[in-house]
């Protein structure tokens, strides 16, 4: 399943007024980017991403490193896999979460390289 799938209209609706349906293949690569850029720009997400760059973990590791209740930190982990950014697999009775491939991680970290950038906390490279 598409990262694409779990937006609102937002995308049929830009398909059919920018003509983005006519451009191709190159068109579908810019709406899946934009439908991962979308499910990347919640601080929750990115925070359950920023974690799983590090190894690992189960709902209750994700939980305490969000700080929120395991029912948020679970529908966001929902969504997560069903726009197949990341993975799951059991463990007795355990779920257990991992980025799907590396990209996520990189992109995960230019982010917030950006947001310190922003926060004045790293020269600028340019």
């Amino acid at each position: 399943m598409s990262a694409r799938m779990h937006l609102s209209g937002a995308y049929d609706w830009q398909e059919h007024t920018t003509g983005e349906h006519s451009q191709g293949a190159q068109g579908e690569r810019l709406a899946v980017a934009a439908d991962i850029l979308s499910l990347l720009a919640d601080r929750t997400r990115l925070a359950l991403l920023q974690r799983l760059s590090e190894g690992e973990a189960d709902v209750t590791t994700l939980t305490a490193a969000c700080g929120l209740a395991r029912p948020a930190v679970s529908q966001h982990l929902a969504r997560l896999r069903l726009a197949d950014l990341v993975t799951t697999r059991k463990e007795g009775r355990r779920v257990i979460y991992a980025l799907r491939h590396g990209h996520l991680r990189r992109l995960v970290d230019e982010a917030l390289n950006a947001a310190d950038h922003q926060l004045g906390r790293l020269p600028s490279h340019d």
